[in-house]
């Protein structure tokens, strides 16, 4: 790979800040759906079952697990830029379904085309900005992902509360709006260059004569035993945090309902709150921070106020107090907390040549735990009630500080060469494997 350390053939701020945009798209669309469910239930008269096939069937969950396992191979063999080029035409067009949606069937085919689209283009995303980014300031450039990851929520429940008094049309806008940006989106990546270090290693792949196929970067990615630690460690952090984390986004009003907020602008008004304390944590905390900082630590204290958060809303009787103290809470800890540092990590610990199926493969694992607790969820809220349900959430917490704060990796400040050659001994794109 030679000269890529030095050659990283930056595009600034900008390019960070248009592939970032993935991460607005998918949190937008997860909150879209999650403010609306509701309203399509008592619009098209389906169940608490088929609430949870929805949910787990979108950009939330199962989705998002299937465009993942799609889309990071595809990024490996045809680089970073196909697939952020395209994905969003995928996205537009489920938008565009849910918007004009007469019935369940349509609702369902634009969610999972949604889902579909975001699995591709988050892992692409965070792939292609950490291999763009300087070592010096890596979690700042991939933190402008968790950035815009926390914008979608914020905007998109303020939109809730201003169509609110529309209804189902209210939530078609909200649709719509997603359309709108991803049209953008899309436009202004049009111009952006691959990333050097992909080019940099497919040119060496080519000279070494090795096949590449779709299957390539898995098949690469599980024949390094050392990558069976790395896929565990973030799995750990990210997968058993996001398993929480997926049912707030889809399912905190009826969390909210649970704990005694029945209002939906009330419901809505704490969502805002938390996005926006999210955004300034992860802008004030994880960019200006991560970098500068022991990462360990500053996970540890994310981690450790998400399972406080929970704990208050949990456990304390419903009032002002600890509504408000969750909302503050898990916010600030969302911000500096697991999917920031997984964002990072996992563009770390991979090299070039299977770091995109690396984050497929994490992605879609990820998202199937998610799935499989949303297919339930909404009847375990109903019928055990927020507090033992919650041993569940707090354990889930629990266990991803352990495993974070104890076995995190001392990356700051090196390359990515650097850090690979640490792990392998080697540089990896020199390895010829046919497949």
């Amino acid at each position: 790979m030679g000269t890529v350390a030095t050659k990283r053939g930056m595009t600034g701020w900008k390019a960070t800040i248009a592939v970032a945009m993935s991460n607005y798209i998918e949190a937008g669309a997860i909150i879209a759906l999650a403010t609306s469910l509701s309203l399509w239930q008592s619009a098209f008269g389906f169940d608490d079952a088929l609430v949870g096939i929805i949910a787990a069937v979108s950009a939330n969950a199962f989705g998002a697990a299937l465009g993942a396992m799609i889309g990071g191979p595809l990024c490996d063999r045809l680089g970073r830029k196909f697939i952020y080029t395209y994905d969003l035409i995928v996205f537009m067009i489920g938008a565009l379904l849910i918007t004009f949606t007469a019935n369940t069937s349509l609702l369902v085919v634009g969610v999972v085309l949604m889902g579909i689209a975001v699995g591709a283009g988050v892992p692409a995303s965070w792939t292609y900005i950490a291999e763009e980014a300087p070592e010096e300031s890596r979690a700042a450039h991939v933190g402008t992902a968790q950035l815009a990851w926390s914008f979608g929520p914020a905007v998109g429940f303020a939109l809730a509360i201003m169509v609110e008094p529309l209804g189902v049309a209210g939530s078609r806008l909200i649709f719509f709006h997603l359309f709108v940006v991803a049209a953008v989106t899309w436009w202004v990546r049009r111009g952006l260059p691959e990333s050097t270090r992909w080019k940099e290693q497919r040119a060496n792949e080519l000279a070494n004569g090795t096949k590449i196929s779709f299957f390539s970067g898995i098949r690469s990615l599980l024949a390094e035993r050392k990558n069976f630690s790395a896929l565990l460690f973030l799995i750990g952090v990210y997968g058993l945090w996001n398993t929480v984390a997926g049912q707030a986004g889809i399912f905190q009003p009826r969390v909210y309902e649970a704990a005694g907020v029945e209002s939906a602008t009330q419901q809505n008004l704490l969502q805002v709150l938390v996005w926006v304390l999210t955004a300034a944590a992860t802008y004030f905390g994880f960019m200006k921070y991560g970098d500068r900082v022991s990462r360990r630590w500053l996970y540890f204290t994310g981690a450790l106020l998400g399972i406080v958060a929970w704990a208050v809303l949990i456990f304390v009787p419903p009032g002002t107090f600890s509504l408000l103290f969750y909302a503050v809470a898990w916010g600030i800890s969302a911000g500096i907390g697991a999917q920031a540092f997984y964002g990072l990590w996992t563009a770390e610990l991979f090299a070039t040549k299977y770091r995109a199926s690396a984050q497929g493969v994490l992605f879609m694992l990820a998202r199937v735990m998610v799935g499989l607790l949303s297919l339930v969820f909404p009847v375990l809220l109903t019928s055990m009630g927020l507090e033992k349900l919650g041993l569940l959430i707090l354990g889930l917490l629990a266990a991803a500080l352990l495993i974070g704060t104890i076995w995190a990796p001392e990356t700051r400040g090196k390359s990515l060469e650097e850090i690979e050659i640490e792990r392998y001994g080697k540089l990896v794109a020199a390895d010829r494997v046919d497949a």
